[in-house]
């Protein structure tokens, strides 16, 4: 029973993940977040997403959900590593580029898990009909490749948002403000003309190294692909 138009996802446990020692990634922000938000009362205008973490696993981010994008190889690197058992897995973790940007941190699935299914579950319920808006403080990490980690984030929650929106909705946009291109969610869709991918960031000797102006998309993507590159 919905009575408003904006569907927030917020889970408990998310400031209590840890990437590394003076990592600059920290996860309590989006504790921090949320507890000004509450403190303004802005909570009386949405609708909290309530899930307990088994719903999670099971529905919004099972198996078939994260490799809807990712290879089944590297979703299940990301579900068994562990800081103690990490050097039993030193090749794989070359392989998808675990460094010191993307750490083997302590319940490392449990957070892929945590924040995937806020943006998964928002997006069900948007093309669903519930709501017109959605907000994932703890999402957004947008430069996980479908085998490959990078800048901080593990799993791609934004492509499969949007794959999940796809279900519904014949084209997506996706518009990017962060500091850095976005680059995972680019490239996921460079081929097709249902995303179009408009990027504001960073550029010139600045991570990643992408969203050159005349990167425009491939193929049935042509013209499909938008970077915005700035000083």
């Amino acid at each position: 029973n919905f009575k408003k138009d904006v569907v927030y996802y917020f889970d408990e446990m998310i400031g209590t993940y840890h990437y590394a020692f003076a990592h600059p990634m920290k996860p309590l922000r989006v504790a921090m977040t949320d507890e000004i938000v509450r403190k303004y009362n802005l909570d009386q205008h949405f609708d909290t997403i309530d899930l307990d973490f088994a719903e999670i696993n099971n529905y919004y981010a099972n198996e078939e959900k994260l490799t809807a994008f990712h290879s089944d190889e590297y979703i299940d690197l990301i579900r068994t590593v562990t800081p103690e058992n990490r050097a039993s897995y030193e090749d794989q973790l070359y392989r998808f580029n675990f460094k010191e940007d993307c750490p083997v941190m302590e319940r490392l699935f449990d957070y892929c898990v945590s924040y995937t299914s806020g943006s998964i579950a928002t997006a069900a319920l948007l093309r669903e009909g519930h709501f017109t808006y959605g907000i994932n403080w703890s999402g957004g990490l947008h430069h996980a490749k479908q085998s490959e980690a990078s800048g901080f984030c593990y799993i791609n929650d934004c492509v499969l948002a949007i794959l999940e929106l796809l279900k519904t909705y014949q084209r997506v946009l996706y518009i990017d403000i962060d500091i850095h291109h976005g680059d995972g969610v680019e490239e996921a869709f460079y081929l097709t003309d249902r995303v179009m991918t408009c990027s504001f960031h960073k550029f010139k000797d600045y991570f990643p190294g992408t969203g050159h102006i005349d990167d425009t998309g491939k193929y049935a993507g042509a013209y499909h692909a938008v970077n915005f590159p700035l000083d």
